[in-house]
């Protein structure tokens, strides 16, 4: 697989969960929601097509997802992924804030999903995208077990 150092995505270092609590717990409308998802989606940087190949296409999914994981000397997972839709990268930008850099016993012990709960982002989404979304929970819990 190929170096941590290359995805370059600010999720779990710059943007952390506490940030995103900052920027989406005051929102009330689920329209301001929807623009916040979908700048932070802006911020995840495009996969170029040989880190897709080696990434995981999510099945489940309203639009296509690539999720792929690497592991550091220190046995922490980092995360990178894309997707074709723009709702869909945001909220995979919350994943991997919620995600990277932990090992896989944190994972494991966690659910990634909460982080969505908190935020009171899953209440709107629609069945797919709820469906695409624990398809993404499943890959990273997936992804922990291959490590642990």
């Amino acid at each position: 697989m190929t170096s941590p150092a290359f995805a370059g995505h600010p999720f779990g270092a710059t943007v952390t969960e506490e940030t995103l609590k900052t920027t989406f717990l005051p929102l009330t409308q689920w329209e301001e929601k929807y623009r916040q998802l979908i700048l932070l989606g802006k911020q995840l940087p495009a996969l170029p097509d040989d880190l897709k190949a080696q990434a995981r296409e999510i099945p489940g999914c309203e639009n296509r997802v690539w999720l792929g994981y690497t592991v550091s000397p220190e046995g922490k997972l980092h995360f990178f992924g894309d997707s074709e839709g723009r709702i869909v990268r945001g909220l995979l930008a919350v994943l991997l804030t919620a995600s990277e850099g932990k090992h896989a016993a944190e994972l494991l012990a966690g659910d990634p999903l909460a982080l969505f709960d908190e935020l009171g982002l899953r209440s709107q989404l629609s069945a797919s995208r709820n469906q695409g979304l624990n398809a993404l929970s499943e890959a990273v819990r997936a992804a922990a077990l291959s490590v642990e």
